[in-house]
């Protein structure tokens, strides 16, 4: 078999591995869900205002 061919053979066999793999995670494993909390400081919700500049 020719040296491109083999090349070619290998990257299709990688590529097949790397693809069934993610078929057999989306087929077998199940996301859990849960509820997302994100503490927000009251200095960034009540930041000051800028004084403005006269012109």
């Amino acid at each position: 078999m020719p040296t491109l061919f083999r090349f070619l053979f290998i990257l299709a066999v990688i590529a097949g591995a790397i693809y069934g793999s993610m078929v057999a995670l989306v087929f077998f494993v199940e996301p859990r869900e849960r509820d997302v909390t994100v503490r927000i400081p009251s200095e960034r919700l009540n930041a000051p205002e800028a004084p403005k500049q006269q012109p």
